[in-house]
Formats: C-alpha cells, sequence, structure tokens
C-alpha cells in the first residue's frame, strides 16, 4: 500500500507515553475479558462505560495528549490513513466533521469510560473520537490470525471511521433505539450486526476512492485487498468462536460472520459509492 506521500491532516492527540490514568487491576485475565467483550463480541460504549466503571476506570482523571502529527512513522501511518479517510468521507457526506484520532498505550480515560488496549481499535460517540493503540497491531496478527499488512490496518480504521459516519447520520441512534424495542438478545445482535457490517462496507468505499482523492499518494497495491478480507475473515464472529473453542451461535453474532464481513468490505469496494451499504433492508 502506498501511503508516505499522502496528506498528514495531523488531527492526532498522542497520549502514547504517559502511562495509563486510572487503569482498572485485575491482571491480564481482565484485560482479556474486555477484548473478548468489546472487539470480539462487539459491547457498544455505553456499555463497555459500565463495565469499566465497575473496573474502576470511569472518573480517573482526563488525560490531553500532545496534538499534530507523531514523529513516529506508526503514528504517521495513523495520521496519513485518517486524513485520506477525512479526505474521502467530505466528498461523500455533506457537512462531514472528522474525528479525532487518540494514540495510546494500555489504558486511558474517554468519553464512554476507561479505554483498555486489549479492547482493540474503538469509536467512542459521545466524545467523537477514535481509540487506537498501536500494540494491538501484533495482538492482532499473533492472537486472531489477522494480516500484518498496512492495509490490513489501515482496514479497522477505516472501521472505526464508518462507525463515526454512522454516528453523524443517526444510523447509530436508530440502532440503539431499535435495540431497545427488540423481543430478545438474538433480535438485538442482528441491529448490532447489521451495523458492523456497514462499517466494514463504508471501509471498502474509503479504500475505493483513496487514490482519487490524494492524486494516488495513498492507494491499494497489487494483494492489498486480499490481506484486508484475510483480516475480515479472521475477524468473523463465526471464527473467532471456532478459535476459543466454543460452538458457532449464530443468534450471539454481533459483527457478523467471516463470509458475510469480507463480502461487505467487498461490495464497499468495488462499488465506492456509500449508498450500497444498505445492511438493513433485510431486517
Amino acid at each position: 500500500m502506498r501511503w508516505e506521500g499522502g496528506r498528514r491532516g495531523g488531527n492526532i492527540e498522542d497520549r502514547r507515553g504517559m502511562g495509563p490514568v486510572g487503569l482498572a487491576g485485575g491482571g491480564v485475565g481482565a484485560l482479556v475479558l474486555a477484548a473478548i467483550g468489546y472487539f470480539v463480541f462487539g459491547i457498544d460504549p455505553s456499555t463497555t462505560q459500565q463495565i469499566t466503571s465497575q473496573l474502576g476506570g470511569v472518573g480517573a482523571e482526563q488525560q490531553e495528549g500532545k496534538a499534530g502529527t507523531p514523529q513516529d512513522q506508526a503514528g504517521q501511518f495513523v495520521d496519513v490513513i485518517g486524513a485520506n479517510i477525512d479526505d474521502v468521507w467530505r466528498t461523500k457526506l455533506q457537512g462531514y466533521q472528522p474525528p479525532t484520532v487518540v494514540l495510546y498505550e494500555q489504558g486511558t480515560q474517554t468519553g464512554c469510560g476507561m479505554g483498555q488496549s486489549a479492547m482493540g481499535p474503538f469509536y467512542c460517540p459521545t466524545d467523537r473520537r477514535v481509540y487506537l493503540d498501536l500494540g494491538f497491531w501484533q495482538e492482532m496478527e499473533t492472537q486472531l490470525g489477522a494480516s500484518g499488512a498496512d492495509f490490513a490496518r489501515a482496514y479497522v480504521i477505516a472501521h472505526e471511521y464508518g462507525h463515526h459516519v454512522q454516528t453523524l447520520t443517526g444510523a447509530s441512534d436508530q440502532v440503539r433505539r431499535a435495540q431497545q424495542r427488540a423481543s430478545g438478545e438474538a433480535e438485538a445482535n442482528r441491529y448490532s450486526v447489521a451495523l458492523e457490517l456497514q462499517a466494514d462496507c463504508y471501509a471498502g468505499v474509503w479504500a475505493a476512492n483513496a487514490s482519487a482523492v490524494s492524486n494516488g499518494q495513498v492507494a491499494l497495491t497489487a494483494g492489498d485487498m486480499e490481506e484486508g478480507l484475510k483480516t475480515a475473515s479472521a475477524i468473523g464472529d463465526d471464527t473467532l468462536q471456532r478459535r476459543s473453542g466454543g460452538r458457532v451461535s449464530p443468534d450471539s453474532f454481533t459483527h457478523g460472520s467471516s463470509a458475510d464481513r469480507m463480502a461487505w468490505l467487498r461490495r464497499g469496494y468495488d462499488s465506492g459509492d456509500p449508498a450500497v451499504c444498505d445492511t438493513f433492508s433485510n431486517l
């Protein structure tokens, strides 16, 4: 993937090196449970806030990191990809306002409660920030079997930006209201799956338009989409359930099967149009 010549947006808040403020106790086991809860099973930020409050995270002092473009390559990658995603969505969504990306290590305070690296990358609609602990890339590769390619990582970032778009369009609020009216957990989960698959589709839309808005400075190269699809497959609910040794239970899916995640990423990429990302029509 080409990205080094892309525009630096500077819309980064870098909290790395500040240390975890208010990081909950409980050791590695608690972090693993948090990872299963958020990254795998898709607990929404309001639920995450309740959980982290119980663990002692909420109420910690607010952190404020260094704003601007980071100096290290990993931080610059996030900045360039984020700026490119913003540029794409400015052409697709009237009135688009970009989120801030917060880079942190181990744990940090968020508008949705205490964020911990084991939760994986996540978006908080309360403060409209995307939170990334870059150490999670390695965990995603070694523990979940995801790709380590640049585009695979960019896909994950673009997926979180997709949740920001859903906040701006009101889709996230509509899903939360529908879940509150749902007859049971299985029905509520179907709305969660639709939201997540739409974010995957939006990631594909970004990838399809990345080159056009950057004069080719940010663009996929041969094999990149395959690496993205590999990651989408690795984080499908059925694959993760098998990996954890449990049985596959579609009613408990919150992000979608591997096949569905790959299909919607590909659909967004093939069309380049967010209008094709209606994952709710069959609910």
